[in-house]
């Protein structure tokens, strides 16, 4: 077990709980699916945390800190900032074309061949769009723009 672990778990329980607290303000017909997703949610947090205490009985508990020796903050900010653009992009000009800029902003500055980028943004892009606008019928967020 690592200690860092520790901070993992108690941060998905606390997004579970607010998740909880979050679908019950739901009506009674939209529960089901959220409530059985955060269920699982926390119900796999619980099984790593039984699994993380009988690691720790066996092998012990070490810091976890090592795992962060090749930390990079080169990419690891700048990824960051981009996250919170593409938030806010993604309220000004929704979330398609959001999604878009995200996606090759962070390809590009990862130096990912250029192919690569349009086929795995083309991809994504395609599955979002049939799975949760046609197939599910989810409304993704439009924009201030586009409204």
């Amino acid at each position: 077990m690592k200690k860092t672990d520790i901070g993992v778990v108690v941060f998905i329980y606390a997004v579970g709980v607010l998740f909880l607290v979050m679908t019950f303000q739901l009506p009674a017909a939209a529960q089901t699916y959220p409530l059985f997703i955060d269920l699982l949610l926390l119900a796999l947090t619980t099984a790593y945390l039984v699994r993380m205490v009988i690691g720790a009985r066996r092998k012990g508990v070490t810091s976890g800190l090592e795992d962060f020796q090749d930390f990079l903050p080169g990419q690891f900010f700048p990824i960051l900032g981009m996250v919170i653009l593409y938030l806010a992009a993604m309220y000004v000009v929704g979330f398609y074309p959001a999604t878009v800029l995200f996606m090759v902003g962070c390809l590009l500055f990862l130096r990912v061949p250029k192919w690569q980028i349009l086929l795995s943004t083309a991809a994504v892009a395609a599955l979002v769009y049939f799975a949760f606008t046609m197939f599910l019928r989810v409304r993704m967020p439009a924009g201030l723009l586009f409204r």
